[in-house]
């Protein structure tokens, strides 16, 4: 069952409310009448309370029933209505609902004053007799519904904060992925700049050792030299762009750096002087393994440590690399913190914290792997594999 917009009760919890508060009415209005039911009393309270359902679509004409109910003496339907005023936040609907049923009940108060005694039987007999108990029912419904108001909104800000943190977090992710793919780029750009110029370089020291070259062969010489300058200038002109910050060379474009590739060895150097107690085992062909997945490596166990470091410094970590024909794997487990700090860690991991292993996992799906996080033994397990699409095949050296 579809409910009225605006409406936060459902009809099927609101029906049979409205039937109670009817039958409450009626019997409110029966009274006021002089217990019979050929006076409208009963039948207008009766009305008014089934129009309650409708209150939020046409409010002020359920308001208006309320108060002619009122003045026919029974009260029940005004409640509602002035503890949905309230809640909506509608205070001047209130204010106004109010001083037309005191404004009502003046006429009565006045024959009361003047007779001496109260209208027992009276229409508004609610205003004399019943006067202290219908105010704290007018009290206790405005109370409520402003409680209710006050209980929406905040819940509503607090949807909304929620809303935005999530919002907050994603976007955060989503920056660490694009930096991590610009740092990539840029690592690339750098390898491939430095290549393509030793290329050329190699290319033009046999152009001036030319003597005795066959000219088919000078030929394709000249044209190497030219397609390798040819494709730095395109690398460059892609990928430029990333390298922001770094000095141009003299013709106003960014200078081609050799890129240092890192090595493992003075990574657990370093990570050993800073006081980690670090187990390594670096296994195959290094130099079989392409220049990105040595700057993966790099870069996955560079991470690993630091984290260990930050969040569990006194617990042991294992480095397993291993350079396959196939993949290249790696491994580092870090044992439990000894003393977890201020912030809430989960094996060396700071569960909210940073987006480090968000650039790790767009950096090894980049290069067609997978990697794997998770607890291990009370501490933290960073598991990647980085398969190998081409890997270069040396021919045997045969003996002269």
């Amino acid at each position: 069952m579809k409910s009225e917009p605006g409406r936060n009760v459902p009809l099927w919890v609101e029906i049979p409310s409205a039937v109670l508060l009817a039958l409450l009415s009626t019997l409110e209005g029966f009274r006021s009448a002089g217990d019979t039911l050929a006076d409208p009393a009963p039948w207008v309270a009766a009305t008014a309370s089934f129009a309650v359902l409708a209150r939020y679509r046409v409010s002020r004409v359920v308001a208006g029933l309320a108060l002619v109910s009122v003045g026919l003496g029974s009260v029940f339907p005004l409640l509602v209505m002035l503890y949905h005023f309230a809640s909506r936040g509608r205070l001047r609907a209130v204010w106004v609902c109010l001083g037309i049923a005191l404004a009502a009940g003046l006429p009565w108060l006045a024959a009361a004053l003047v007779l001496g005694r109260p209208l027992s039987g009276g229409r508004l007999s609610t205003w004399t007799g019943a006067g202290v108990g219908n105010a704290v029912l007018v009290a206790l419904a405005l109370a409520l519904g402003m409680w209710a108001g006050s209980r929406r909104r905040l819940l509503g800000a607090l949807t909304d904060q929620v809303e935005q943190l999530r919002v907050e977090r994603e976007l955060r992710a989503e920056q660490a992925r694009l930096a991590e793919r610009a740092r990539i780029a840029r690592e690339m750009h750098d390898v491939l700049a430095h290549r393509l110029s030793l290329l050329m370089l190699h290319a033009g020291v046999l152009q001036l050792r030319a003597e005795g070259m066959s000219p088919a062969g000078l030929e394709r010489l000249t044209l190497l030299r030219s397609t390798a300058g040819q494709a730095l200038d395109d690398l460059r002109e892609v990928l430029g762009a990333l390298r922001s910050g770094r000095p141009a060379g003299a013709d106003g474009a960014p200078a081609v750096m050799a890129p240092a590739l890192p090595g493992l060895a003075e990574l657990l150097t370093e990570a050993r002087a800073a006081g980690q107690v670090i187990e390594s085992v670096v296994s195959g062909d290094v130099e079989r393994a392409s220049t990105s997945h040595r700057l993966a490596v790099h870069r996955l166990v560079r991470e690993a440590l630091t984290n260990a470091r930050r969040h569990a410094h006194d617990a042991p970590v294992t480095v397993s690399v291993h350079y396959g024909p196939s993949a290249t794997t790696v491994e580092v487990v870090n044992g439990p913190a000894g003393r977890v700090g201020e912030s809430a860690v989960l094996g060396g991991f700071a569960v909210p914290g940073g987006y480090g292993l968000i650039g790790l996992a767009e950096r090894v799906a980049a290069l067609g792997g997978h990697l794997h996080t998770g607890s291990c033994g009370g501490g933290w397990r960073v598991f990647a594999r980085l398969p190998t699409t081409c890997a270069p095949v040396r021919p045997p050296v045969s003996a002269s």
